[in-house]
């Protein structure tokens, strides 16, 4: 599977081999035992932690994955491990996805099993996934990233190896190997984006995707003359943030109300989102409004991209919108809502493949069609 990755051939050509010894515990720590937390931890109620988290970050990849891990190992501190305590350990880090904190969590839980059967090790790494994906169920992503990570990791069967040790000590090997592909994926949808990115283009984003703005980053590191155009994200103002984040780069780029999209569309040459999900369908599952600026901009013929990671892939199938969990999300409108008054909260929305153009992924720039073969190859 992953050898087809545009990733795997970045890994492999492009960047220097990390160092063979494991960066998430220390051989002191393989002997402790495993701890499942309550898979209901998450504090909050009434807004779900994909929100949350969703809000909490707005940074991109600065820092390289085997220094954060080395800082984690500081962390244990001789207590039982938690999958759940490790996860959230790498969740609250602004520079990576959730998905891929549920990655690191896995990969940490293996090397810490006690598990003496193969069997029992696939067990074990079953339930740390379920716990992880009950932490939040409406976390699309995360739920995505922790079935791919079982499906990749457990492909090594007990019966290649007659010792356990060397079969435990090769799922270690893909878990890491899973990581590491994880964590470039974004560089590389940055790379494949770079071609369709031209001077003197306009670019209309919606939310504050670290994905796109990787891809809007290396165009401008690339010398590349192109203006943005944010929507204000409303009520989270996710579209302040990323416009901030393109000034300091000396992007120029013009703030929009939500409202304005369908007025300024005949300025735009393309349109550019990220995906929370992205389903068999080929469409998306993202913030909200993404399916209004979708239908706007098909209408007038603007191509729409979205740049995702492959671990966002899910097997899912959503006929319409109110086939999804919804994500709830807190509202201000600065002003008292008569009683009675409805509010709606969900925090995102589902586009149809049909209004779609590509999508930027580590796989390779894919057509809508083509995702429901790529999960085909992803699950097999």
């Amino acid at each position: 599977m992953w050898r087809r990755s545009a990733s795997f051939v970045l890994d492999k050509g492009l960047l220097p081999s990390p160092p063979r010894e494991h960066p998430l515990r220390s051989a002191d720590d393989a002997m402790e035992p495993n701890v499942l937390q309550d898979p209901n931890a998450n504090p909050s109620h009434g807004i779900s932690a994909y929100y949350q988290t969703r809000a909490e970050h707005h940074a991109v990849v600065t820092s390289d994955w085997l220094a954060q891990a080395q800082a984690a190992v500081a962390l244990t501190g001789g207590k039982p491990f938690s999958v759940i305590d490790e996860f959230n350990y790498w969740r609250k880090k602004p520079d990576l996805a959730e998905a891929v904190a549920a990655i690191m969590a896995l990969a940490a839980f293996i090397r810490s099993s006690e598990a003496t059967t193969m069997m029992e090790l696939e067990i074990e790494l079953k339930k740390a996934s379920d716990t992880l994906k009950s932490w939040d169920t409406t976390s699309i992503s995360l739920s995505a990233g922790c079935d791919l990570f079982m499906r990749y990791v457990t492909r090594t069967s007990a019966l290649e190896y007659e010792d356990f040790n060397a079969a435990k000590l090769r799922l270690i090997e893909r878990g890491e190997k899973f990581g590491e592909i994880s964590l470039k994926a974004r560089r590389t949808i940055a790379m494949l984006g770079q071609d369709f990115i031209f001077d003197g283009c306009t670019v209309l984003v919606h939310g504050f995707s670290r994905v796109v703005l990787e891809v809007l980053k290396l165009a401008a590191s690339n010398r590349k003359n192109f203006r943005v155009l944010c929507t204000e994200g409303r009520p989270d103002r996710t579209g302040l943030r990323f416009s901030n984040e393109l000034a300091q780069l000396r992007v120029p780029v013009k703030l929009l109300i939500d409202s304005a999209v369908a007025y300024t569309m005949d300025e735009v040459d393309m349109v550019f989102v990220g995906a929370d999900g992205v389903v068999e369908s080929g469409g998306i599952i993202n913030m909200m409004g993404t399916y209004q600026i979708a239908l706007v901009a098909h209408s007038m013929n603007k191509p729409v991209y979205v740049a995702a990671e492959s671990y966002k892939f899910a097997r899912l199938y959503p006929l319409d919108q109110k086939d999804l969990a919804p994500a709830l999300r807190p509202i201000d409108f600065g002003v008292p809502i008569p009683s009675g008054v409805e509010v709606e909260r969900n925090a995102r929305d589902y586009t149809p493949p049909q209004y779609l153009t590509l999508l930027f992924t580590d796989l390779g720039v894919l057509t809508p069609s083509v995702v429901s073969d790529e999960l085909i190859q992803l699950y097999l």
